[in-house]
């Protein structure tokens, strides 16, 4: 049993499922599955997995997804020419059409053939295999068979989100991995962390040494805080890209900045540091736009964080600069985003940020609660990719209902139904689905303390909006949704997921 907030949840019992149903029960949807109950394949200790060396990286984390859940050991071989038995990795052979992230898998008796033209591909194919596996419960009665048949799959959407706040509350290296392996398993391929706010500040700032020890040595309510070191954060970022995610950084800033004016004075105008904060307003804070050193200030944070950073993107945040005047804001982001592509990455921000027509390589990022926002629009129009975070669809912060023990409820309530029941491609007034790089789920942390409350909140929505970012909208049904989301809750179970039952969902008994 868990307990969240005070809230007591039993675990449920995992019930049977035919392999036919793991077939057409896989999270997010596939564009065909094709199931063939006389097909499965069980996995045994003799089970090889044949890779070729270019696909080392996906088969090594095949060999460990597959034996912490079998308990078999098994061995990477060299690649067959006609596969047939085992499981098989296989780069190439797809329409280049289909993307690095299509894949094709087939299952029979004798084996299976997982094929893709790149890693990202691979993997994604990976975390429908694992879903077509059966429970431990149910292995232990009928063996570890994989449900037979054909998969054919492709992403609707490139970009497909989730994003964490370590800032409010500080998660450590290990709360954050275990939050990238939960998430991988829904083909979610980038993890945007809010690094620094008016609580803390997060990640170690060679040249700058008190953003981390000082503005990093609390949190909301108080707590002791904590910070990543350099080593850390790459760590975090080699572990998510072994598993096709790519790390999206943020620095907010004018705003959201208490925890860094805290730790020097002379990046306020009054030369005065103010006192750490450990509340929950926002829109206070502000750097100092006229000073020069703000902006050495600037480039030294985003010089360091891009040269740990592979990815292409930093975000610069810019929502809610309530305190900063807006001559000054326009000034201040038009100084900033020269500064971002000096050191070789592409500025995304929240859409506060498009006052300033940034060039149509930026990456704004959409969270208001309307569905309409001429900013966003003439941004679109323009030719600007938009990535959907609607706070009232999309924040997983926000509560299931009036009941929930965590979380707000500003941007409304949000129940497994509301973040499955809305299009990202058609959300917004005059921004069509081809001007929509993707969605993202973000999870705000001002209630949030511990890995605990994270799984609370984010499951079971964040499979929904992993399905809205891969899934066809053709695809897109209410009903099938939940019937195939209450049968991952015996599998959460097993990994020790502490998800919301929620009420919408027919969980097994």
């Amino acid at each position: 049993m868990a307990v969240v907030a005070g809230t007591l949840f039993a675990a449920p019992a995992a019930a049977e499922q035919p392999t036919s149903t793991r077939m057409t029960s896989i999270i997010p949807a596939p564009v065909s599955a094709q199931p063939n109950p006389r097909a499965d394949y069980e996995i045994t200790g003799r089970t090889a997995i044949h890779a070729p060396r270019e696909a080392k990286g996906v088969a090594d984390y095949l060999v460990g997804v597959l034996g912490s859940s079998t308990g078999h050991k098994l061995r990477i071989e060299a690649p067959k020419h006609n596969p047939k038995h085992g499981i098989n990795l296989v780069l190439g052979g797809l329409d280049r059409k289909r993307g690095p992230e299509a894949y094709d898998l087939d299952v029979t008796k004798h084996g299976v053939v997982l094929r893709a033209n790149a890693d990202r591909g691979l993997f994604a194919g990976v975390q429908t295999l694992r879903q077509l596996l059966p429970t431990k419960s149910d292995a232990r009665r009928h063996g570890w068979r994989v449900s037979g048949g054909t998969i054919t799959d492709e992403p609707r959407f490139g970009y497909r989100g989730a994003m964490l706040d370590v800032a409010r509350h500080f998660f450590t290296v290990d709360d954050v991995k275990r939050y990238i392996d939960l998430i991988s398993q829904y083909k979610i391929n980038h993890l945007h962390l809010h690094l620094a706010d008016d609580q803390g500040w997060r990640i170690e700032i060679k040249s700058w040494p008190r953003l981390a020890t000082y503005g990093g040595s609390t949190e909301v309510g108080g707590g002791p805080g904590g910070y990543y070191t350099q080593e850390d954060y790459k760590a975090l970022v080699a572990y998510a890209a072994e598993r096709q995610i790519t790390v999206v950084p943020e620095i907010d800033m004018p705003g959201h900045t208490n925890a860094a004016l805290a730790s020097y004075a002379e990046l306020n105008c009054d030369g005065v540091a103010p006192p750490l904060y450990t509340g929950t307003d926002v829109g206070f804070s502000s750097l100092c736009i006229g000073k020069e050193i703000t902006y050495t200030f600037i480039d030294d944070v985003l010089r360091e964080l891009s040269a740990l950073t592979p990815g292409p993107y930093l975000h610069i945040g810019s929502d809610e600069a309530h305190s900063t005047p807006e001559p000054d804001y326009l000034k201040f982001i038009e100084r900033v985003m020269p500064i971002v592509a000096k050191h070789g990455k592409t500025v995304a921000g929240w859409h506060e940020f498009l006052k300033a027509t940034p060039p149509t390589s930026a990456l704004p990022q959409y969270w208001g609660t309307t569905n309409s926002n001429t900013e966003v629009t003439e941004a679109a129009q323009r030719g600007n990719k938009i990535l959907m975070s609607p706070a009232n669809k999309a924040y997983m912060d926000m509560k299931y209902d009036p009941s929930t023990p965590l979380g707000l409820s500003w941007a409304g309530y949000i129940e497994v139904a509301d973040a499955y029941g809305w299009n990202p491609g058609t959300h917004m007034q005059g921004v069509p689905e081809s001007a929509v790089i993707g969605l993202e789920a973000p999870l705000w942390s001002e209630t949030l303390e511990n890995i605990d409350h994270i799984e609370f909140m984010a499951f079971p929505r964040l499979p929904a909006y992993a399905e809205l970012g891969w899934s066809a909208w053709s695809t897109h049904d209410w009903e099938s949704f939940r019937q195939r989301l209450a049968r991952q809750g015996p599998k959460w179970t097993e990994q020790g997921v502490d998800f919301y039952r929620s009420p919408q969902i027919p969980w097994p008994a």
